[in-house]
C-alpha cells in the first residue's frame, strides 16, 4: 500500500466518526431530532466527565473488563485445542461436529435464564455467557482451519518423526492460525455482547447493569455513555487483536 493511501485511509476513518458527531450535535440543537432520546454529544460528553470524576464510569469498566477477560480465557483455550484435536482426528471430527452443529445456531442471549439457573446470579454466570460466546467461533474456526491444511505438510511432519504434541504445535496451529485468528476476533465480539446483555440481569456492577439502571431510571445520557464506552472497548479490542494478528502472521498485513 502506497503512503499516500495509508494516509487517506487514516484520515477518511478518523473524519467519519467526527462528522457523525457534528451531524448529531447539529441535529439535536436544531431539534430536528427529538434530545430527550438523542441529546446533543457536548451534552453527552459533560455526562462523560462527570461519571470520570466521581469514579463509576471506571469502575464498572473495570468490572466489565475482568468478566470478559476472564471469560475469553475460559471459553477460548478450550475451543482451541478441541478445535486442534477435531482438525487432526476423524474420529473426534465425528463424535463433536453433530453437537457443534445443532447447538452453535442456538441464540446465546436465549440461554441466559438456564445459564443464571445452574450458576446462579454472581460472577460465574457473567463468565460463562462470555465463554460460550468465546468457545464457538474459535472451536469452529480451528477445526476448519487445521483441515484445509494441505495433507503433505503432516506426511513430511511425520516422516521427520513429529508424532503427538508436535503434529499439534509445529504443524497444525500454526496452519490454521490465520483462521484461528478469525475466531478469536469474532468470539471476543461476541463475548462483549454476551457480557453487556449478562450485566443487565442479576448484576450490580459493569456497564451494562450501568445501561439498564440508566434505562430505568431515564438517564438518558448515562445510558450513552454506557453504550460509548462499550464500543469503545470494541474498537480498543479489535485494534489490538489485530496487531496481534500482524505479530504472529506477518505475511497476512502485506498483502
Amino acid at each position: 500500500m502506497k503512503i499516500g493511501e495509508a494516509t487517506r485511509d487514516r484520515v477518511l476513518s478518523v473524519a467519519s466518526p467526527v462528522a457523525l458527531f457534528v451531524l448529531w450535535e447539529i441535529a439535536s440543537r436544531a431539534h430536528w431530532i427529538d434530545p430527550r432520546f438523542f441529546p446533543a454529544p457536548s451534552s453527552i460528553a459533560g455526562t462523560f466527565g462527570a461519571m470520570i470524576a466521581n469514579g463509576t464510569l471506571l469502575s464498572n469498566t473495570l468490572t466489565t473488563l475482568e468478566r470478559l477477560a476472564i471469560g475469553l480465557v475460559v471459553g477460548g483455550v478450550p475451543g482451541l485445542l478441541l478445535g486442534l484435536a477435531m482438525g487432526l482426528y476423524r474420529p473426534i471430527y465425528a463424535l463433536v461436529d453433530p453437537l457443534i452443529s445443532a447447538t452453535y445456531p442456538v441464540p446465546k442471549s436465549a440461554i441466559l435464564p438456564l445459564i443464571l439457573l445452574v450458576f446462579g446470579l454472581g460472577e460465574p454466570s457473567k463468565i460463562a455467557m462470555v465463554a460460550i460466546g468465546m468457545f464457538y467461533p474459535v472451536v469452529i474456526n480451528t477445526a476448519a482451519g487445521v483441515r484445509q491444511i494441505d495433507r503433505i505438510y503432516f506426511d513430511v511432519g511425520r516422516n521427520f518423526g513429529a508424532r503427538g504434541w508436535a503434529v499439534f504445535h509445529t504443524i497444525a496451529f500454526p496452519g490454521a492460525l490465520p483462521v484461528i485468528m478469525t475466531g478469536v476476533k469474532l468470539g471476543a465480539g461476541l463475548g462483549l455482547i454476551l457480557i453487556a446483555i449478562a450485566e443487565m440481569v442479576g448484576a450490580q456492577s459493569g456497564l451494562g447493569f450501568l445501561i439498564w439502571n440508566a434505562w430505568q431510571i431515564l438517564q438518558v445520557n448515562v445510558m450513552y455513555v454506557g453504550l460509548i464506552t462499550i464500543a469503545v472497548i470494541g474498537f480498543v479490542l479489535t485494534v489490538l487483536l489485530n496487531e496481534l494478528e500482524r505479530l504472529l502472521i506477518p505475511s497476512r498485513t502485506r498483502r
